[in-house]
């Protein structure tokens, strides 16, 4: 079997009994260096990765074909990319940036297969007179909009 094909597969066998545990990247450098990062329901933990790194290295021949393997979380500095990690965010604040250049910043109130929701709250002038009035406005994302949504980090 291809090697490649091989750990796609032992990754995938080791993801359908760790269901709470999915993938978001898996790259292979030219020169067969391997990362893979996992996110998970509930966060990924050390042991998370240490046993998904033995599903793989215990069951690959390195005297047949010599590898590096990395396995990791998706950070907080990582873009949120599949509808299942949206999902696990529901809540919190993101930043968006939008296929046009827009940016914006809003709650995560809804996740569906297609779209995302987002609740912006902001300050607008008055129509009449002086002074500002508070905004909230729901916006539906569809996710071929998005060209990067990050969790919003404050302290």
């Amino acid at each position: 079997m291809e090697f490649r094909k091989k750990i796609e597969e032992l990754l995938h066998q080791f993801l359908a009994e760790r269901t709470d545990l999915f993938l978001i990247d898996l790259k292979f450098s030219a020169s067969d260096d391997i990362t893979v990062i996992l996110d998970g329901d509930s966060g990924v933990t050390l042991q998370d990765c240490l046993d998904a790194s033995r599903a793989i290295e215990f069951n690959m021949d390195r005297e047949e074909h010599d590898f590096s393997l990395q396995v990791m979380s998706a950070g907080l500095s990582e873009p949120l990319v599949t509808p299942r990690q949206f999902r696990k965010n529901l809540g919190r604040e993101l930043d968006i940036l939008l296929a046009d250049s827009t940016k914006i910043e809003g709650e995560l109130a809804k996740v569906e297969d297609d779209h995302i929701t987002l609740v912006l709250r902001y300050r607008k002038p008055k129509e009449i007179g002086k002074g500002k009035v508070d905004v909230e406005e729901e916006k539906e994302i569809p996710y071929t909009e998005i060209k990067k949504a990050l969790v919003a980090i404050k302290f």
